[in-house]
């Protein structure tokens, strides 16, 4: 799954189980029945289960790009460097010794 699909599933998995939170509840309060309630939430908590769980091809269509490893050895990742000295601290008064 790429970024893009990874998103997309967040997404749809958030919006699906509101709304089946919200038939759900709609159904017990009309049909006053907590037990059809719960019965009509996890319905739609396994739908949503089988929805976004699985790699579906839909949540590949933005594959990466990546380097060969004869290139990324061409293009070494860049080294961290900081802009103060060793042993001083940033802002802050030296002790005289």
């Amino acid at each position: 799954m790429d970024w893009v699909g990874q998103k997309l599933s967040e997404t749809l998995m958030q919006v699906m189980l509101v709304v089946s939170a919200i038939v759900a509840f709609s159904t017990g309060y009309i049909l006053a029945s907590f037990r059809l309630m719960l019965l009509v939430y996890l319905g739609g908590v396994v739908l949503t289960t089988l929805v976004t769980v699985p790699n579906w091809p839909f949540f590949n269509r933005h594959p990466l790009k990546w380097l060969e490893p004869s290139e990324a050895e061409r293009h070494p990742r860049p080294q961290l460097t900081s802009n103060l000295p060793i042993g001083k601290k940033k802002g802050g008064k030296q002790n005289p010794k």
